[in-house]
């Protein structure tokens, strides 16, 4: 059997169900073209029948990209494969995906017909399909709740018909990873022809057992993975790709391989969250803003000494620079120090103490302790007219029908520089007139604005990390204009570069 675990990537089709987070053509375009350079070997673009749009970002995306199968999904129905065969003419390698409900289920209730006719109507699509195109992946919707027997009969049936991927989906996220694994190893071994196809795991998390479910099924023979960038989808979503990637990646022992670029995980997370519209919750797996990061004063020292010690996949390996150790009540001194090492700061083991002390009262007292805090701490503050970058003026126009523009002018030693940019908002206007006075390449990291309070009239808090020549740099400001604090924690972490 190979050990390649082929990706299919759902995101554009199941993954866009979830209400509120459907994209347009281009949209669509920008994702598949960022799931080209992650590695995922198959691309389900859409439903073509469904809709124009649908049908047109199924053309469009064939058009995109090179690389990865390009798959089209369709009911058993003839008027839903020719569709979904014209939609994929421009595709370099096509897939038609077709398939029924086989549970007692959706058999009795949704399709009211009856086993036997189930099997017909199945065969009848796969050999439709066939007439189209060389390659056609046969679902078995509610694969998870349907007897494994009368399964095993659809399997072998559509196989016969010239299936060469056949999809056994836990449609409701019902079975249980023992229950799943158990399913597609009945199917490797009471299925006389299944050596001629691939079966496919597609699991849903309605009890949070998605990724479970697909690596029992791949234990157990399954050698294609359906999945989401995030694990988003249907009700409770889908498995999630970077997931089941990593899992794979990370035990070697499992002689398994897949063809993702582990390194563009991060960054595919991160378009597919701002383009839907749909935040990655802090600690999900893989991808979360705490997937990384360690508060516990008993894990930051172990991480401090040695990654491994709480770590079992480097940051870099997903594309992270590096693992972030945050200050809180519960943190220990070997925390605190290596932070004020960072800031420039060195004590001798009682100076630490006296520091340490005093960090943990205000510690108990807010929730973020940042490097400002720290350098008051450190009684080493540095007034705010004695940094590099002092912001003089910012003045940004925008509102509808208008492009952004911002006109910023920054001192430097004494000289005063002006600036006007546009951008694709104030923020992003005013950090273009930033960079281009600075006059040095710097990448935007990480940009977050948090309210004190909550009210209208609130202090804006603002967080920047930025990059420059592989080192990470921190800015921070306050202000009830949330425009000037970005700009002036921009020019606070742009301030540090030596």
């Amino acid at each position: 059997m190979s050990n390649k675990v082929y990706i299919f990537d759902t995101t554009l089709r199941d993954g866009e169900q979830v209400p509120g987070c459907q994209l347009n053509t281009i949209e669509k375009i920008e994702v598949a073209k960022q799931l080209e350079k992650l590695g995922v070997d198959i691309i389900e673009a859409g439903f073509p029948v469904s809709s124009p749009g649908d049908f047109n970002s199924v053309v469009e995306i064939s058009k995109a990209v090179s690389t990865p199968t390009i798959c089209a999904l369709t009911r058993a129905v003839k008027k839903d494969i020719e569709v979904a065969a014209d939609a994929l003419k421009f595709a370099k390698k096509g897939r038609i995906h077709t398939g029924i409900g086989t549970s007692f289920y959706h058999i009795n209730y949704k399709l009211k017909s009856n086993p036997e006719e189930i099997i017909e109507r199945a065969v009848e699509a796969v050999k439709y399909a066939r007439n189209f195109i060389d390659d056609v992946e046969f679902y078995a919707e509610d694969a998870g709740r349907t007897d494994n027997e009368y399964l095993a009969r659809v399997v072998e049936a559509v196989i016969a018909a010239g299936a060469t991927v056949v999809n056994i989906p836990d449609t409701t996220g019902y079975c249980l990873p023992h229950e799943y694994g158990e399913k597609i190893a009945f199917l490797m071994n009471n299925v006389p022809n299944v050596d001629k196809a691939i079966l496919s795991t597609h699991c849903h998390n309605d009890l949070g057992m998605a990724t479970a479910n697909s690596m029992s099924g791949i234990l157990n023979g399954a050698r294609q993975v359906e999945v989401t960038i995030n694990g988003i989808g249907e009700r409770a979503g889908n498995t999630s790709l970077e997931e089941v990637a990593m899992a794979i990646k990370s035990h070697k022992d499992l002689d398994l391989e897949t063809g993702i670029n582990s390194k563009e995980i991060i960054k595919s997370s991160r378009l597919v969250s701002a383009l839907m519209r749909m935040p990655v919750q802090p600690n999900k797996a893989i991808v979360g803003r705490n997937a990384f990061a360690h508060s516990s004063g008993i894990h930051q020292d172990g991480v401090l000494k040695n990654r491994e010690n709480y770590e079992i996949i480097d940051p870099a390996e997903v594309g992270v620079k590096e693992s972030s150790i945050v200050l809180t009540a519960r943190s220990g001194r070997a925390a605190l120090k290596h932070r004020l090492q960072v800031l420039g700061y060195d004590f001798d083991p009682t100076e630490l103490d006296d520091v340490y002390q005093k960090f943990l009262e205000l510690a108990d007292k807010k929730k973020d302790i940042t490097d400002e805090d720290l350098q008051i701490l450190a009684g080493r503050e540095q007034d705010k007219s004695n940094k590099p970058l002092q912001l003089e003026l910012l003045q940004v126009v925008c509102g509808k029908s208008t492009v952004p523009t911002a006109t910023v002018r920054i001192s430097f030693n004494g000289d005063v520089f002006t600036e006007t940019a546009a951008g694709n908002g104030p923020i992003d206007a005013a950090f273009t007139a930033v960079k281009a006075l600075i006059k040095r390449r710097v990448r935007l990291e990480e940009f977050l604005i948090q309210a004190i309070t909550r009210g209208s009239d609130d202090l804006g808090k603002v967080h920047v990390q930025v990059e420059h020549k592989g080192q990470i740099f921190y800015g921070f400001a306050a202000h009830t204009d949330i425009i000037t604090a970005s700009v002036e924690a921009f020019l606070d972490a742009v301030g540090k570069i030596a």
